[in-house]
């Protein structure tokens, strides 16, 4: 398994591309005017509770005000309100938290007007990005998320991942976060810290407890609601949270880009620096990688499976409404059992990348194809399962229900993902839009392939003139990479009368060819 990260670098953004042996799995933007990313760290000031809620609303700086529920406080409430007020006013200058004097916590089960109240100062953390018409959703629980550690004040809790599962790992790394935490901090130690040194340990440890001073120190000077620690750049975050050994190049189209991402390789891998390149063509480096097209054909509302079956997803502002379809795919299969397991884990295994690639969150259903025999629900149930076992998001996935759904909840921490794959009909219809080229040419290339399988001699293909163009220039042009692919020369038929979607294969004798 070989994993690339191709990033492309504009004036007002940044993408990030993430591939698994040449396939596209997650795809990221970084937009500059973006003020309110996850882990970014505010001085806000309460608005208003609301009791019915058991919520308040708090003003971070955006039009909409953010949202505190009870739960999201933090036992250490009254400390940390404590601590501000100190640190604001000049009395406390020790940010050790070792001697600072610590107040009662508040109750899980207690009211949100009785712990704080309006136009008290707030340190929040960003835990929801704003989604929609809501604004974002904060935390007065801080925490902040290395390499191999997550540093939380006002704490002495030392968790561990749950996906280290060696019992004799998880006492070793306990035992020494455990030396090395300061006096009123806790921390979580993450799957990434599996195997490494003290020295590698204190080295996160420091540099996270140098941001908690950085939040402390911005306090005197910051006025509400301003930000008083920034998240890392999404280049270094997404490399913080994803690197491993399986890496095998990170190539940037930006120098400036490039040199830092170098030097957090050089960080937190050195022996992988080396994969760092500079990305210097004439050719968009989207382009080169073939990223551009896999984004067309992979955020439409209809996507394509290997042997004609499809997936047809549908957004709602509730949930996501996934269907599972066979299409008119040929199976060697004896009976409709086979056939539908078969196209049912071919679209299981679609689904967990689309998941990551969308960045779904909240309540998704899928409908996959009925199945009569508990033991494939339970087979695709598990293969599901071990396909979204790489996904960062958390996320539950409930088996089979008696009208074979699917149900799974994913965390949604900012808005999903939407790239537009549609373009205005050049047929001259006012307001319509159509798929782009490059999605129509996709949904031919799958249905060539099954007419190639089935025998025809000569395979003749009438479209629209702006799709025969698309389809025969250039070099090397797409029937050229068809002929080489089948070894079969596709005869390319202008017709003026079709509409812009319009195909049809005819064969040897100039009949349609059914599939």
């Amino acid at each position: 398994m070989n994993k690339e990260l191709i990033i492309r670098s504009s004036s007002d953004n940044v993408d990030f591309a993430l591939l698994k042996d040449g396939k596209l799995i997650e795809f990221q933007k970084d937009k500059e005017n973006n003020k309110f990313s996850v882990g970014d760290v505010f001085l806000a000031k309460v608005r208003k509770s609301i009791p019915g809620l058991n919520a308040a609303f708090v003003n971070v700086g955006y039009h909409k005000d953010a949202f505190l529920h009870y739960h999201d406080l933090g036992p250490k409430l009254p400390s940390l309100l404590k601590f501000i007020k100190r640190v604001s006013t000049g009395k406390q200058k020790d940010f050790s938290l070792k001697d600072f004097p610590y107040e009662k916590d508040i109750h899980k089960d207690g009211k949100i007007d009785k712990a704080i109240k309006p136009n008290q100062s707030l340190l929040v953390q960003i835990v929801k990005e704003p989604i929609s018409s809501k604004g974002p959703r904060i935390s007065s629980e801080l925490s902040f998320a290395g390499r191999y550690l997550v540093l939380v004040p006002f704490s002495d809790r030392i968790s561990i991942s749950q996906k280290i599962e060696s019992r004799a790992e998880k006492e070793r790394l306990k035992r020494l976060v455990k030396s090395i935490t300061p006096k009123g901090f806790g921390v979580i130690i993450r799957t990434v810290a599996k195997g490494k040194k003290v020295a590698e340990l204190d080295k996160d440890l420091q540099n996270l407890y140098v941001k908690w001073e950085t939040v402390c120190k911005s306090i005197p000077k910051a006025h509400t609601p301003s930000k008083v620690l920034g998240e890392m750049n999404k280049a270094s975050s997404i490399l913080r949270d994803i690197f491993n050994d399986s890496f095998t190049k990170i190539t940037v189209d930006n120098q400036d880009l490039c040199d830092k991402i170098k030097d957090y390789v050089f960080e937190i891998a050195p022996h992988k620096e080396s994969i760092v390149k500079h990305y210097n063509s004439k050719t968009p480096i989207f382009e080169k990688y073939g990223i551009e097209r896999q984004i067309k054909t992979s955020f439409g509302k209809t996507v394509s499976l290997p042997k004609g079956a499809y997936l047809i997803v549908e957004h709602t502002e509730a949930l996501h409404v996934v269907d599972v379809n066979s299409g008119n795919r040929t199976s060697k299969e004896k009976n409709q059992e086979d056939t539908a397991i078969e196209v049912n884990m071919i679209a299981a295994t679609e689904l967990a990348r689309q998941f990551r690639l969308r960045d779904m969150g909240g309540i998704i259903v899928v409908d996959f194809i009925d199945m009569n025999s508990a033991e494939n629900r339970k087979k695709l149930f598990n293969h599901l399962r071990d396909e979204m076992k790489d996904d960062r998001a958390k996320h539950k996935i409930l088996p089979p229900s008696k009208f074979g759904l699917i149900q799974i909840t994913r965390q949604r921490v900012r808005p999903e993902m939407n790239i537009k794959t549609k373009e205005a009909n050049p047929n001259g219809i006012n307001g319509a839009e159509v798929e782009a080229p490059i999605v129509l040419i996709d949904k031919i290339d799958h249905q060539l392939d099954q007419i190639i399988k089935k025998g025809h001699k000569s395979v003749t293909l009438n479209t629209h003139p702006f799709i025969a163009a698309f389809i025969t220039k250039g070099f090397p042009s797409i029937r050229l990479k068809w002929y080489f692919k089948y070894k079969k020369w596709v005869k390319i038929m202008p017709r003026d009368a079709y509409t812009y979607l319009e195909y049809r294969f005819k064969n040897d004798n100039g009949k349609t060819i059914k599939l």
